[in-house]
């Protein structure tokens, strides 16, 4: 019990330093653009295909069970507000980063991992360069920028696919589907649900290279930082996740 908090002090002690390292060393230059587009390529674009499988397969599970359940109480019309209120709130950013925390999350502590096994980032310090500007910065860059733009794109492929089960298999206008979707939809609930990308956004990144820099025991110590990094994260967004919407809340509340 002892070690476990001490454990926790220490990530809460490393990651709340590396932020304010970060934010440091954020505009003083050199800035190295390149970089950032680099990690946005890596980040963004290549987890297209993950986040699209997974928002278009959440999309058609909800509209399915919601549609079987609501069938008996003669509630099928309400399947197109109940799913596309559920993405955009919740599941779409949520998922999202979750998958983005396994993919980007163990990808970067990985690499950093292995970078700081065979000495590269003390080489980086030798050459008189900061490896925080140079490596966790970008990184860093490349979530905040792609994983709301990736979350924008799973809310809109989960209620397409929601509206693909509602017409294919439970008989609902498509059209109807989607006046329905724009008729529940207001600012407010895309606001709470992509305002909670970006702090996601800085959980993964953060984590993730704070496990990398701080690898101990060779390849074997990689592997386990990776492991430590995903759970990290995952537990840290569901967390932050209730904590986020309670926020968002009361500030529809006073607004």
């Amino acid at each position: 019990m002892k070690a476990s908090r001490v454990e926790f002090l220490r990530l809460f002690g490393g990651t709340t330093l590396l932020t304010r390292q970060v934010a440091s060393e954020l505009f003083r230059p050199p800035l190295y653009p390149s970089l950032v587009m680099e990690q946005i390529y890596q980040i963004g674009i290549r987890s297209i295909p993950l986040v699209f499988v997974t928002a278009g397969s959440t999309g058609m599970v909800m509209a399915l069970q919601f549609g079987l359940g609501l069938e008996k109480f003669g509630g099928k019309l309400y399947i197109p507000k109940i799913v596309s209120i559920s993405i955009v709130r919740e599941m779409g950013p949520v998922f999202t980063c979750l998958m983005l925390a396994a993919r980007v999350g163990a990808g970067i502590t990985s690499e950093i991992g292995s970078m700081t096994v065979t000495q590269q980032i003390d080489a980086i310090r030798a050459l008189g360069t900061s490896p925080i500007k140079k490596i966790v910065i970008p990184r860093v860059l490349a979530c905040v920028i792609a994983i709301p733009l990736l979350a924008c794109a799973a809310n809109f492929i989960g209620i397409i696919g929601g509206l693909a089960v509602g017409a294919n298999d439970l008989g609902l206008d498509p059209v109807f589907y989607i006046q329905k979707v724009l008729n529940t939809l207001w600012l407010p609930d895309l606001a709470s649900g992509l305002g909670k990308t970006p702090v996601f956004a800085m959980i993964i990144a953060i984590t993730a290279c704070y496990f990398g820099l701080n690898v101990k025991g060779g390849t074997q110590g990689v592997g386990n930082a990776t492991t430590k990094s995903v759970v990290t994260s995952s537990i840290c967004i569901l967390v932050g996740d209730y904590f986020l919407t309670k926020f968002f809340w009361i500030l529809e509340q006073c607004l």
